[in-house]
Parts: C-alpha cells; structure tokens; sequence
C-alpha cells in the first residue's frame, strides 16, 4: 500500500477529492508559477526590510567611526537591536496631520515613495537559479526600462508631500526634487544605451548571463573560458587569459566604464543622497518634503529612502557588476549548493556598494543648487549623448 493510499484513509473521499484537486493545482504550470513567486516575493521583501533596518544601524555607525565618536552603542550588543528600538519608537508616536494640509494626499505621499523601490526589486534577478526555479520575481523582455519608469515614480510621492504640507520648506524641497529628477533622469536613461547596443537585449537576466560569459561590464579584461580546473595547468590557464585581450574588449570598455559612471552619479541623484539631497538639506529646509511628518508618515519616507538605494545598488550591480556572478563560480544549474552562492554573491555585493553610499555620504558636501542643475544639463546630459556616438563608432570598427 503506497503513502497516498494510507493518507487518504483519515480523510472522507470528499475532502481527499478536493485535497488532490489542490495539490494538482499545486503542481500544474500556472500553480507553481503562482506559489513560486508569491515565496519569492516574501523572501525577498523580508530580506530587504532587513536589510534597510541595518543600513541605517551601518550608516550611524560608520558616520560615527568617521567623526571620530561612538554612535548607537547601548540598545543590544554594540547597538545592533538599535533599529528595533527606532521602530518601535516610531509606532509609537503620535501621528500628528497639521490643521492646513490636504489629508488625503498629506497621507497617500509616504506610500507613493515607498512603494516604487519595492516594486523595482521585482525585475532584478538576485540568484541564478534553486532547485530548478529562477531567482527572479518576474523576468521582463523591457526589464531595464521597467526599472527606469518605476523608480520615477517615488518623485510623485515627494512632490505630494512638499505641496499638500502647505509649507513653505516642503514645498520647496518637492519642488527641488522634481527638477533634479528631470535633470538626472536624462542621463540615467542615456548612459545605459551603449550597454544595449553591445548586449542587444533590455531582458536583466539575458544582461547577467552577457556578463557571466563575457565579463562584467566595467572590466576591459575577462579570462574567456577560465575554471578551477585550468588554474592548475598552464597551458589552459594561458589559452584562457589570451582569449580575454581582445581588441573589442579594450576599445568597447571606454563606452561602457563612460556609462558606469554617469549611472552611478545620477543614481546618487536619483535617489537624493549626499553630495545630492537638495529635497531634504538639513541645513537650508530643516527636512524638506518631510518636515511636517511623524510617526509612521516620517516612518515611511525613511524606508523608502533606503528601500531606494537597495533598489539603485542593485541596478548598477546588475547591469554593470556581473549581477550574482563572481569568476571561477558557476551558476545554480550544478547544485543548489551554488544557488545559494550565488544569492549570498549578489546581496554581499548590494552591501558593499551600500557602505560606499554612506562614505560618500559623509566625506563629500553639498553641492549648491544651482551647481545641481549646470552638471546634470550641462555636462552629463551631453556626455552621456557623446558617449553614444562613440559606442557606435567603436561597434562599427570591430564589425
């Protein structure tokens, strides 16, 4: 007598018919793709909020270390329940609405920016693959255009909140996020063009596995074909080394490094920090769009704008920095073992250009305004245009 034949014995033929019904759905091609995402999506989500929690633990600690003081060091060892405490506190306080602001749109401005990030985290593949299912929420053919549209979108929410908090810092500071998000945007968008001339794809994941192939995108050299295998005989180690210095590799790899750093800057930019967060400057409109929030509003602004920058790194990991690949280590088709590499490769590699956010945050100052506006119209918006025809002048040479 089989499993399911003793299983079916506790249940009436009723409930066994329906319970092999569910388990049929389960298992079919639409089930599984339903189930499949919806777990993804719960881990991933856990992970990031996680994640966002103890970048502002990181931030606090490495601004301290840089000024030379102690930062959060009491709440749990060496300050690590310190986010905790922080949620807490903010749950608890009063959610204040001032007298003169418009309540609906005062209210629905924290989730506007919230929310975008989140839903840029989908496109993003941050594994190859575990046990057979492809560590991406949804693969998109437009994928990298997806990203760019979405994370626009969190400019809405600070424009609603500066213009509903009938003040005068916030509305500034959303008027000084909108204009530095036309201005950013452009060069944002220009930069990745090179990469889909070479590519020929808007797909991520079909990005990832160019790089997995070829070499991540801001390496000029890449041992094509090199295993742990070759390192230990010469002569393949050597085959594999010379197949890396190719023409097209050096002359492309201009363009591309061109590429990395307009998108990296603007996406300092795009996600308004440090030497480019005009909307909230401290110093000139106390918060900025955020001011008159508290609690959970204040709450959610400060989540997404962490949630923001998870969301950047990963982008310019993915579309730059070989996504979850690292040399020498294959993908989650020879082992589950390797998929869970491959996920620890990428998040590891989404921390460390966090820390380099919060250096940069707390080494260089703010630029004025009006500097702002001047680099991004007058210098990366033509950049980035002549960095196109010089894509297009080194494909037609090696073609």
């Amino acid at each position: 007598m089989d499993a399911s034949n003793v299983i079916s014995q506790f249940f009436s033929p009723a409930a066994w018919t329906f319970l092999k019904a569910v388990a049929g759905w389960f298992m079919s091609p639409i089930g599984f793709l339903v189930w499949t995402t919806l777990v993804k999506s719960a881990v991933l989500l856990g992970i990031v909020l996680g994640l966002v929690s103890y970048t502002v633990y990181a931030e606090r600690r490495v601004s301290a270390l840089i000024q030379d003081r102690l930062g959060p060091n009491r709440v749990g060892w060496q300050g690590l329940l310190q986010p905790v405490a922080d949620a807490l506190k903010l749950l608890l306080k009063e959610n204040f609405t001032p007298k003169s602001a418009n309540y609906f749109y005062f209210r629905l401005a924290p989730k506007l920016v919230m929310v975008p990030p989140i839903l840029v985290l989908a496109v993003i593949p941050v594994g190859s693959s575990l046990f057979g299912v492809p560590i991406t929420i949804a693969s998109l053919n437009t994928g990298a255009l997806y990203v760019l549209a979405i994370s626009s979108i969190s400019v809405y929410g600070i424009v609603l909140a500066g213009w509903s908090s009938n003040s005068k810092y916030p509305f500034l500071g959303g008027i000084r996020s909108s204009s530095q998000m036309i201005s950013y945007e452009l060069s944002l968008a220009l930069s990745l063009v090179p990469v889909f001339m070479l590519i020929g794809s808007l797909n991520l994941d079909t990005i990832v596995h160019y790089q997995v192939e070829h070499g991540w995108l801001v390496f000029p050299f890449w041992p094509k074909g090199m295993t742990f295998s070759a390192l230990w005989h010469p002569a393949e180690a050597l085959n594999a080394f010379r197949a890396g210095l190719s023409l097209k590799h050096f002359l492309y790899w201009i363009p591309l490094f061109i590429s990395f750093l307009l998108f990296l800057i603007s996406m300092f930019a795009e996600t308004n920090r440090l030497p480019f967060d005009l909307p909230e400057a401290e110093q000139e409109l106390i918060g900025g769009y955020h001011t008159e929030y508290s609690s959970m509003g204040f709450a959610l602004f400060f989540l997404g704008e962490y949630t923001a920058m998870i969301a950047g790194a990963s982008a310019i990991i993915t579309l730059f920095l070989g996504g979850w690949s690292l040399p020498l280590i294959p993908d989650g088709s020879h082992g589950w073992g390797w998929g869970i590499v491959n996920i620890v490769t990428f998040f590891a590699k989404v921390v460390a250009l966090l820390l380099f956010f919060i250096w940069v945050r707390w080494t260089l100052p703010r630029f004025r305004f009006d500097q702002l506006m001047k680099l991004g119209w007058y210098f990366f918006f033509e950049l980035a245009i002549v960095n196109i025809f010089l894509a297009a002048a080194v494909l037609t040479y090696i073609h």
